[in-house]
């Protein structure tokens, strides 16, 4: 019997075309269950619509999507029994409080009598939304709303959660919020696929990540993996006591490094190798050599910098022209 871990999320070559567009160009991928994903990419990516589609609230054009093995199209109301969709935009009714939101919603899963209420308080309670029961849902923050949208998804305990930008547009604070609760439903192992610009916060919260670009995947792989340089080369950042152009003239004698950037109080420099030997030389040459290093530690890449790595690769594959083929000749119809 197997013992890897079953799979949440299933996607095989799917297509979204919406008229000559194509907003989802065959991506394929899986999700394994208690697992958080993060999904990447710029505006237009195919992220919403790549996500609107596990949430059965659009069709693709072809290929197949699946939820804990249920497919989307097929059985939709199986699927949202197991998923709690939290999109990027949500309606807030005037002149309802935020309990009676949670409450309406409650009531529309399905929910009675005391099960009803005990779902309404403890999504409160885990949000922290119980002091703001009373408050009308059109007078919230960013912030609070956010919770409540949250709240909203948990109300029937999803196994699943696909949440669309959640972060977008809150405040620090809101963010830390977020991201703590996002962690707690994570440990309870729960399935979270999310997607967000700040791909700095997604690191810090997510399994792996997915890369979309154009409506194709270009990358799905762990953070840590992507926060290491595969050029064979390593960055390190000196902090130095004093002038840092002494390190900056050092380096430009120095066999195995070069200078990348000047720092206010140091230097940002690139050695060629990843081997440990060679980078504990290179520090131990600057304090014989006599320079005031009072810092000397790796640079870990940028998400930011390994996404736009990724795309700059992809746009030099397709500036590189196609090798010509001879045109086979046309075939003579018989009559």
């Amino acid at each position: 019997m197997s013992t890897s871990q079953p799979l949440a999320i299933e996607v095989t070559d799917l297509h979204r075309n919406f008229g000559s567009l194509k907003a989802v160009d065959g991506i394929s991928f899986e999700i394994s269950a208690g697992t958080v994903v993060g999904f990447v990419g710029a505006n237009g990516a195919g992220k919403t619509t790549t996500m609107r589609i596990l949430a059965t609230l659009d069709y693709p054009t072809r290929g197949v999507a699946k939820i804990g093995g249920i497919d989307v199209v097929q059985y939709p109301s199986q699927v949202r029994a197991k998923i709690g969709w939290m999109p990027d935009s949500f309606g807030r009714y005037p002149n309802m409080t935020v309990f009676e939101y949670l409450d309406f919603f409650s009531r529309a899963l399905g929910f009675r009598g005391k099960d009803r209420m005990a779902r309404v308080e403890d999504v409160m309670d885990f949000t922290d939304l119980g002091p703001l029961s009373a408050r009308l849902v059109n007078t919230l923050s960013k912030g609070m709303s956010q919770r409540l949208c949250l709240g909203r998804a948990l109300i029937h305990d999803p196994e699943v959660l696909i949440l669309d930008e959640p972060a977008a547009g809150l405040d620090p604070k809101a963010r830390v919020e977020l991201k703590h609760l996002i962690r707690i439903l994570a440990e309870e192992g729960k399935t979270v696929l999310i997607s967000s610009h700040i791909l700095s916060e997604l690191s810090e919260m997510c399994d792996s990540l997915l890369f979309i670009n154009e409506g194709r995947i270009i990358h799905h792989g762990s953070a840590e993996n992507l926060k290491h340089n595969d050029s064979g080369t390593t960055v390190i950042k000196v902090e130095t006591s004093e002038d840092p152009q002494k390190v900056i003239e050092w380096l430009q004698l120095s066999p195995h490094a070069k200078l990348l950037e000047g720092l206010k109080n140091g230097a940002l420099l690139e050695v060629d190798s990843i081997d440990t030997t060679v980078i504990s030389d290179l520090l131990k040459r600057m304090v014989q050599d006599g320079l005031p290093i009072v810092d000397f530690h790796r640079e870990e890449r940028k998400l930011e910098d390994a996404f736009i790595d990724i795309l700059g690769k992809i746009e030099s594959k397709k500036s590189i022209p196609a090798a010509t083929v001879p045109s086979s000749p046309t075939p003579v119809s018989k009559s």
